[in-house]
């Protein structure tokens, strides 16, 4: 039931940030004070890439919505994503990484981050919104094809989110994930706690998967 860019760019441009992911996922992100996005925001030009080991994630919830966002050359662009949304969540050796590419000089460039190695990182009011998943799941008492806005168990739609609340969606007391490897436009947390992380930018293109 998971639900599993690139173009010219300068160094103005070159603004890569940490986000997370998962979900179902894992990733690293904005920490916001009270819990889900207050307002919608524009996402990037930039995809990212997320691996884990293992999500453990609690008040699981899934819905289809729109990114708003920009190309790497200022045009305005959509995404269709798959939100995966968890009241809390656990993960187990995260990587995380973005690729810039045609930086003046260097070539392309990759921001790689890394955490939950020894311990596992810590979210809640996780939201990722998943352009593509490929995870082994295990789902506690899920229901699928509620309408969104009845998604009961997980913390909702989040704010500002372009989404029906009359569409289709999942949820599910628990979900559990392994061996995941997902590409998103965007993550959000209430808070975000990465054990061990660890943060390098290399010059080629070194994704996490």
């Amino acid at each position: 039931m998971e639900s599993q860019v690139r173009g010219g760019t300068r160094w103005k441009r070159f603004a890569v940030v940490m986000v997370p992911s998962v979900a179902a996922t894992a990733a690293i992100g904005v920490a916001l004070a009270q819990g889900a996005l207050a307002a919608s925001f524009s996402v990037s030009g930039q995809s990212f890439k997320v691996t884990a080991d293992k999500l453990v994630g609690h008040g699981f919830e899934q819905y289809g919505a729109i990114d708003s966002g920009y190309t790497l050359d200022g045009k305005k662009t959509a995404h269709p994503v798959a939100v995966s949304a968890f009241k809390d969540a656990t993960i187990n050796n995260m990587c995380q990484s973005v690729v810039t590419p045609d930086i003046p000089l260097l070539g392309s460039v990759s921001l790689v981050l890394k955490a939950g190695e020894s311990k596992p990182v810590e979210a809640d009011n996780l939201y990722i919104d998943v352009a593509d998943l490929n995870a082994d799941a295990t789902f506690n008492n899920i229901d699928i094809g509620v309408a969104a806005k009845d998604a009961a168990k997980g913390p909702g739609i989040k704010q500002g989110e372009t989404a029906n609340p009359y569409g289709f969606a999942q949820q599910a007391d628990s979900a559990t994930l392994t061996d995941v490897k997902q590409t998103a436009w965007a993550t959000t947390a209430g808070t975000f706690k990465l054990s061990g992380l660890k943060m390098s930018l290399k010059t080629g293109t070194h994704e996490c998967y």
